[in-house]
């Protein structure tokens, strides 16, 4: 921990001592990049989009005949939670092999549409 708060000081030294020279122009590739626009989604195409959705999130009582499991309730979830979601399905980072093989499909556009019907639902 000790070592840990050394490095953060000698990097802030570093980096304050590098602050009084010029620096140099960002390449506009990289400033294009590091804030990514956030998505607005369009519930109308959401709603479009989200009918394969129903086959396993539109079952009464969100448990699935064969094999016999819990499905989440996705409709009235937030839009943050969403987009999260399906991102990290996209990404690989959440394992579930239908979920990853639909999310392959979605664009960040359709993630956001899908979101925004989603998160309109009670």
């Amino acid at each position: 921990m000790i070592a840990a708060c050394f490095l953060l000081t000698t990097a802030a030294s570093v980096a304050s001592a590098q602050e009084t020279q010029a620096p140099a122009p960002a390449p506009a590739a990289a400033t294009a990049t590091t804030a990514p626009a956030a998505v607005k989604g369009d519930a109308a195409k959401g709603h479009q989009l989200t009918y394969t959705c129903q086959g396993c999130h539109g079952i009464t009582g969100y448990k699935n005949a064969y094999p016999n499991y819990h499905v989440p309730k996705i409709g009235g979830q937030s839009a943050e939670y969403l987009v999260n979601a399906l991102t990290e399905y996209k990404k690989g980072a959440r394992k579930h092999p239908t979920m990853q093989a639909q999310s392959q499909s979605f664009s960040d556009q359709d993630i956001a549409d899908i979101a925004a019907f989603l998160s309109s639902l009670k």
